[in-house]
């Protein structure tokens, strides 16, 4: 699988990449969500993890301009704030996902299902 990371903490991005480094083909990575929609157009990567809060450009704005762009992105937000608004929020710009950073390793496990069920409809996934 390829990832692109948009996350404005240098730290955090090393250990979003260290959790999934073995699932990794290829991960690129970007500060902020102003970046994120050429990055994915660059790298067309398989998930992007996606931090919400940031500078320029917040997580939300960048997942719908990048799902506008490219319907089919995967996109996982990362974040900080367990907050129900901005997960509807996420989930109305189109992110499929939605893990707090308390709970990190999570990412990894939704990653691992999605490889289990890549042969599998969509449709049937989120049936399941």
């Amino acid at each position: 699988m390829n990832f692109l990371i948009v996350e404005d903490n240098e730290n955090m991005r090393r250990t979003i990449s260290s959790i999934i480094s073995t699932l990794a083909g290829e991960m690129h990575e970007c500060s902020d969500g102003s970046e994120a929609l050429a990055a994915y157009a660059a790298h067309l990567p398989d998930w992007v993890l996606m931090d919400v809060k940031m500078k320029e450009m917040d997580g939300i704005t960048a997942t719908y301009q990048i799902k506008e762009a490219f319907p089919k992105a995967n996109i996982m937000i990362v974040s900080d704030y367990d907050d129900p608004d901005l997960r509807i929020a996420a989930c109305q710009a189109g992110a499929s996902e939605y893990v707090t950073k308390e709970n990190l390793f999570e990412v990894y496990y939704i990653l691992c299902r999605d490889i289990d069920t890549d042969d599998i409809p969509l449709s049937e996934r989120i049936a399941r």
